[in-house]
């Protein structure tokens, strides 16, 4: 082992670990295969343990988001946002209803139910994040909830990019559905990036317009759960928005931005091998069937009807 100057522990396994992720950096490293290196790491007991890995996803998701917004053009995304207002709205407070009944059906505790439907209504674990203080959720019932989510982030990484080119579906309808059906934004980032760039910048834009019903949702489940009221307000998708004014109000530095944008897809796939490295088969089974079976039921319900929506209508 190695001492910092801080006289931090740093052990060899964290020093391996902190090497492997930087190499996701490199381009032949796919989003899935990052997050199977991460799981696998995970199961191994390699993982860090001088490195909060939670906080530094966030903290890297949050800033490769906002660098993805440069590589948004304004006129497409207010046409993509205002094609897919009606399915937002519809899909996120279907879920949230949905997943109430189904909570009691199962005899899930009601705050566990209550964060899987909202991860699964708007955007995985950011939306779990901002609700759990809302409702003043414990944390084996938040973390519950987030590895419910991320067992099913991390399959659709591999069977949305399948489905969509097994029925020939075009970039933008895939983005589209990504958006609405894949729970967090590294992972629809994840799919869509691999199904091309169009379903790429369309997947984005419709996520994070999602995504800003984080704030409208947490201030109702406060209220509804009389919780503490400490909401935490997801301010990247604010400066995403800023990116995206930026990138169209300053069209000579175009280059610039197509940098960033790049930089960014990779930082993303980055956070994807984190996420893996927090899921272990430890966590799965300690999760239990029944938060997992509702999981799957809701994501079931959202990904073949919006599917069978857009397939039809659009």
């Amino acid at each position: 082992m190695f001492k910092s100057i801080k006289n931090v522990t740093i052990h060899k396994t964290d020093i391996i670990f902190v090497i492997i992720g930087l190499f996701c950096l490199v381009p032949i490293i796919s989003s899935p295969v990052a997050l199977l290196i991460g799981f696998s790491l995970s199961t191994l007991g390699y993982t860090p343990k001088n490195i909060n890995l939670n906080t530094l996803t966030k903290t890297l998701l949050a800033y490769s988001i906002v660098g993805l917004g440069f590589g948004i053009n304004l006129n497409e995304a207010i046409s993509a946002t205002k094609d897919g207002f009606g399915i937002i709205v519809v899909s996120i407070f279907s879920t949230l209803i949905l997943g109430y009944y189904l909570t009691k059906i199962l005899k899930i505790d009601h705050k566990t139910g209550y964060l899987i439907s909202t991860g699964t209504a708007i955007c995985g674990g950011s939306a779990i994040a901002a609700v759990a203080p809302a409702i003043n959720a414990k944390n084996d019932q938040t973390s519950l909830a987030l590895v419910t989510i991320f067992i099913l982030n991390s399959v659709a990484l591999f069977v949305f990019p399948f489905i969509g080119h097994l029925l020939e579906m075009e970039q933008y309808t895939f983005g589209v559905w990504s958006a609405i059906a894949i729970h967090d934004t590294s992972s629809v980032v994840g799919a869509a990036s691999a199904y091309g760039d169009e379903a790429l910048l369309t997947a984005t834009t419709l996520k994070l317009a999602r995504a800003l019903w984080i704030i409208l949702i947490a201030f109702i489940s406060a209220l509804l759960f009389k919780g503490d009221n400490k909401i935490k307000i997801p301010f990247f998708i604010l400066f995403y928005c800023l990116a995206i004014l930026i990138a169209y109000l300053l069209p000579e530095f175009q280059y610039v931005f197509d940098s960033i944008f790049n930089i960014s897809k990779r930082v993303l796939v980055v956070c994807l091998f984190l996420i893996g490295a927090s899921i272990s088969i430890q966590k799965i089974k300690e999760s239990g069937i029944k938060p997992l079976l509702l999981g799957i039921i809701l994501w079931g319900v959202i990904s073949i009807s919006s599917l069978s929506y857009i397939l039809c209508f659009m």
